[in-house]
């Protein structure tokens, strides 16, 4: 997590611009100056109107030329100000972005995971700086709004122009966006108006187009939502503001560009589900659409599962397969088994059968849940899994009511509830014997430069703290967990911490080649027991490395190690791994150095991206066959290799935390703290996970950490309440309507307390044969995460190409086929979009531009393994922030309140001088201050008295006793507190070299590397579904 680049202090390494200045490779200055060519900065425009792609003068615009298939070039505007610095650049540079094969432009100006010290030193946080640009610089232009320009590509006020294009945005829809938004022209033609045709002469008066007598659409752009739409049928919207042309060379009456306010906004949509959503929620149907995951709402389980244990990409199923190839939705769940639970909801209840064991159906072996019905009085029961009757053993028998219901069935959770815990029989063990309790060991790389970062001796003066944390079973009154050390550099030492001992002991294997567990006991201790001779060890490990000079490390012996000594003790558990270089020593997972970051974003990416030897896959299973989970934390200052070492917690349902460029002092909390968390949350060891569906579908497809040696079964050594999994549900059959969809995950594990457990979740939804019913019932925040899933899988299997092509094309055809079925007639001309699909745009936007999807030669190949990770396990909430960041205003902050400020639209455009903001996804966070914030806000949070004086470097804020820096340091604290990892806070003051890094993550303006805004790539998604109507 949280890498760093290299010093921001001067030119980049590695063909990175660095920030203030000149790109290698000869894009123009800041200023505009090209090299090798004269300034156009104002001036070339025929009949006072900016080029706008297509001609300039008779030649190609080189920023604009033929985007294939990408946006076209769309007419934009000038806010008064000269023309855009990027516009028109003759001989210039080739297209930022390349050529755009097909959708959006790989995404660079990558973040990469930390900002660097300015002085030179990097510390882990945000990336540095902007960024090679794929393929040319970027256009240096968007708008001038009076004012020096800030730095960075972006002049004040809008995303830079794409294409030639001024300042964001195609002409305007019509005002409404189920209106008049034009037909886009062909390969980076001019946009069409959907109104009276362009003619091509250069004198063509235009006016607005208008919507002649269409009838207003129900769905088309909502016009009633309080969004700034305005009913159909009116042309433009009124009103002042800037003008701007269609088409280059034309004389046309002005028309107001496409404002991004009135592209559908995230926030709003938040927004008005808390409104209408917050409150209970009761799971009594079969089919109910969840409120959103920001949404605060407290579960009522009365027959389904929570939405915070599994979410379904749609509840309203297509019955036939045909339906759901013609709608393209996936059919996809996003299940977190051990999800905390919100305040006020209860946990899953645990039902104890004793001997008996679960009641289970017969044929498909689905568990006792809501779904089944019982008949005969009683005597058997139905499976509405697999239609099959199955008998019901006497000890289970009860009689039934007036209406077929058993008389019990309020004393049973198993009858009513939709997720509860059985506790499991000897049938459900290892070897038919009931299980130890699980042990944490910790791996601790002792060479040199884990020991001069200050990283050991940090983690072993805080371990006392850490151990108090183990977890431990509802109602016990303290943790059963064992905790064991070793520690390792080119060989392995153990260590005997028997509560009996004066002292510890230590044993060092030296033959790293045929790993063994040389202690037959007192390696595995229970922590209070032996607390006094941990504390000692504790003590002594940092003295007896101190002046250690070994740089040369293994890796694989040392988790070989840690596995040897819990099968010796015959329990499962967990290994935490601090490791902090390429393992190059001789000794088994020898690695070589294969960093080759040029690869990125190429068609042979993924020769980087997948593991150069598969002894680290064959660890992983080796671990997961003993029920063992491995968390990896990283403190590289140079290639490490993660997409091969990583596949030890791939593998296990483990993760990887990285701290590149580590400094004890600096991101010491943030590790502690990532510790603590790690150890203390809820947890499940040995884990299997099958998903059970009715018949007529199947799932097929499953994406996350977890290993599978045959196609049902997800077997994981851990999984915790932080992780989520993602599976495709197929079809097999045609479905009836009257019988609805039921599926039941079934995770069989082992607990912290050492009980054998198996958690049940189970859902129903229902089955359509209208294609309206399943556009009314999608949740768009569990298809996003399940794209980015399968995404971020393929990549590992093809190039980017087809991969980011198939993200566009099937939110096209997911859009296009609404608009056919379900859209009542209007214009060609207007995008119509589903309501529970209106953000669906934006987020394959977002996905498209992520460091995990199109990261770039701009950030090292260990971030962006990194970033993949992070999708692959993540959850649906933190997706929802991780595609698409919080972006909070601090500078008119109620210091009286305690709630977190609304956020706005991730856009510069929101940015104002004299502003203050909040940026977080879950991973970075970063406070952005506007050289005009005032001096006494200044004063009372930083100290100073104007922005220019602010320290940069801090990661953290200064304690100053006043109202308005005690609320913001708590803000920052109950954010951090939200999320799974400890994010660190980098500083952004407006126009240095850091804010490229920040405006990476500003997600609906253009990409700094080309890639497209917001606005842009809905008009490409209106191309295209026209493409697919036509």
């Amino acid at each position: 997590m949280q890498s760093g680049p290299p010093s921001t202090g001067g030119q980049m390494q590695s063909g990175r611009p660095s920030a203030g200045g000149q790109m290698h490779g000869g894009p123009p200055h800041m200023g505009g100056q090209m090299q090798g060519g004269p300034p156009h900065m104002e001036g070339q425009f025929q009949g006072g109107l900016p080029p706008m792609g297509g001609q300039i003068q008779g030649r190609p615009s080189p920023m604009g030329g033929q985007l294939h298939g990408g946006p076209p070039p769309m007419g934009g505007q000038m806010h008064g100000g000269p023309p855009p610095m990027g516009g028109q650049i003759q001989g210039g540079p080739p297209p930022v972005g390349g050529q755009m094969h097909g959708g959006p432009p790989p995404m660079g100006g990558r973040m990469h995971s930390g900002p660097p010290s300015m002085g030179g030193r990097m510390h882990s946080g945000p990336p540095s700086m902007g960024g090679q640009m794929h393929g040319g610089p970027p256009s240096m232009g968007g708008q001038v709004q009076g004012g020096p320009p800030p730095m960075g590509g972006q002049i004040q006020g809008g995303p830079p122009p794409m294409g030639g294009q001024m300042h964001g945005g195609p002409p305007p829809m019509g005002g409404q966006m189920g209106s008049g938004l034009p037909p886009m022209g062909g390969h980076g033609g001019p946009p069409q108006m959907s109104g009276p045709m362009l003619g091509s002469s250069p004198g063509y008066q235009q006016g607005p187009p208008s919507n002649n007598g269409y009838p207003q659409h129900p769905d088309a752009y909502p016009n009633n939502t309080g969004m700034g739409y305005q009913p159909a049928g009116q042309g433009y919207p009124p009103g002042p503001g800037p003008q701007q042309p269609i088409h280059p060379g034309l004389q046309s009456q002005p028309a107001r560009r496409l404002d991004p306010d009135e592209m559908p906004s995230p926030i709003q949509v938040m927004k008005d589900d808390q409104r209408n959503r917050s409150g209970v929620f009761v799971t009594n149907q079969k089919g109910l659409v969840p409120p959103l995951v920001t949404t605060n709402f407290i579960t009522q389980d009365q027959g389904n599962a929570s939405p915070r244990f599994i979410r379904s990409t749609m509840y309203n199923v297509p019955a036939t397969i045909d339906m759901m190839k013609q709608t393209a939705v996936p059919f996809g769940l996003v299940v977190s088994p051990l999800a905390r639970p919100a305040e006020k909801e209860f946990p899953p209840p645990i039902v104890q059968m004793g001997d008996l064991g679960p009641v289970r159906c017969n044929r498909c072996k689905a568990y006792m849940c809501p779904f089944m019905q019982f008949m005969d009085g009683g005597r058997r029961f139905h499976c509405l899994f697999c239609k099959a009757a199955t008998e019901v053993p006497a000890e289970y028998f009860q009689h039934l009511d007036h209406t077929g219901q058993r008389v019990d069935r309020y004393e049973r959770p198993e009858l009513v509830l939709g997720t509860y815990e059985f506790i499991a029989t000897k049938d459900y063990c290892r070897n038919n014997t009931f299980p130890q309790p699980p042990a944490v060991v910790f791996l601790l790389d002792v060479s040199y430069n884990n020991v001069k970062s200050g990283m050991v001796h940090l983690l072993c003066s805080h371990i006392k703290d850490i151990i108090k944390l183990l977890p431990r079973d509802e109602g016990a009154d303290k943790s059963t967990m064992k905790v064991g050390f070793i520690t390792y550099n080119n060989t392995v030492h153990f260590y005997n911490i028997k509560g009996v001992l004066a002292q510890p002991q230590m044993m060092v294997v030296g033959d790293v080649q045929d790993m063994f567990m040389p202690l037959l006991e007192g390696f595995l201790c229970d922590p209070v027991e032996s607390e006094a001779v941990i504390d000692s060890l504790m003590e002594q490990i940092p003295a007896m490395f101190a002046d250690t000079r070994e740089t040369e490390t293994i890796l694989a012996p040392a988790i070989q190690a840690g596995l040897e000594a819990l099968k010796a003790s015959n329990c499962a558990g967990k290994l935490l791994v601090f490791h902090s270089s390429l393992p190059i020593a001789e000794a088994p997972g020898k690695l070589k150095n294969r960093d080759d970051r040029k690869l990125l974003g190429t068609e042979k990416e993924k020769t980087v991206l997948v593991p150069q030897v598969n002894t680290y896959n064959n660890l992983g299973q080796e671990c997961v066959g003993a029920g063992v989970g491995v968390d990896l934390f990283m403190f590289n200052n140079s290639y490490i290799d993660l997409a091969t070492i990583g596949q030890v917690a791939r593998l296990t349902g483990g993760e990887v935390y990285k701290y590149t460029y580590f400094q004890a002092d600096l991101d010491g909390d943030r590790l502690i703290s990532d510790i603590k968390r790690n150890v203390s949350r809820p947890i499940a060891f040995d884990a299997i996970m099958r998903v059970r569906t009715s018949t007529g579908v199947r799932a097929t497809d499953f994406y996350g950490h977890f290993f599978m040696s045959n196609t049902t079964d997800m077997e994981l050594g851990t999984i915790d309440c932080d992780k989520g999994v993602a599976l495709e549900i197929k079809h097999d059959d045609k479905l009836t309507e009257e019988d609805g969809v039921y599926v039941q995950v079934a995770l069989l594990y082992t607990s912290c307390g050492g009980q054998r457990r198996l958690r049940v979740i189970n859902l129903g939804l229902k089955t359509c044969s209208q294609m309206a019913d399943l556009y009314r019932s999608c949740d768009l925040d569990t298809v996003v995460n399940f794209f980015s899933k399968q995404a971020v899988f393929r990549l590992l299997e093809t190039s980017p190409k087809p991969v980011k092509e198939n993200l566009v094309n099937r939110c096209a055809q997911m859009l296009a086929c609404y608009r056919k079925n379900c859209a009542s007639p209007s214009s060609a001309g207007q995008l119509i979009l589903p309501e529970c699909m209106k953000l669906l745009p934006l987020y394959i936007n977002c996905v498209l531009k992520s460091d995990a999807v199109s990261g770039g030669s701009d950030m090292t190949i260990d971030d962006r393994w990194f970033a993949m990770q992070a999708i692959t396990i993540m959850d649906v909430p933190s997706s929802v922030v991780y595609f698409y960041p919080r972006l909070m205003p601090l500078h008119d902050i109620d210091v009286d309140s305690n709630e977190i400020p609304s956020p706005i639209r991730c856009s510069s455009e929101k940015l104002r001088d004299d502003g203050v903001y909040l940026l977080e996804n879950g991973i970075y966070l970063f406070l952005w201050i506007g050289l005009n914030v005032g001096m006494e806000w200044v004063q009372n949070v930083f100290g100073v008295h104007s922005a220019a004086q602010i320290d940069i470097d801090r990661t953290e804020l200064l304690e100053i006793e006043n109202p308005l820096s005690m609320r913001i340091r708590d803000l920052i604290e109950d954010i951090r507190i939200q999320r799974h990892r400890s994010m660190r806070l980098t500083l952004v003051r407006q126009r240095d070299k850091l804010e490229l890094v920040f405006k990476h993550f500003l997600v609906e303006d253009r990409g700094l590397d080309g890639s497209v805004s917001y606005v842009d790539f809905l008009c490409h998604m209106h191309k295209e579904i026209r493409s697919l109507l036509s």
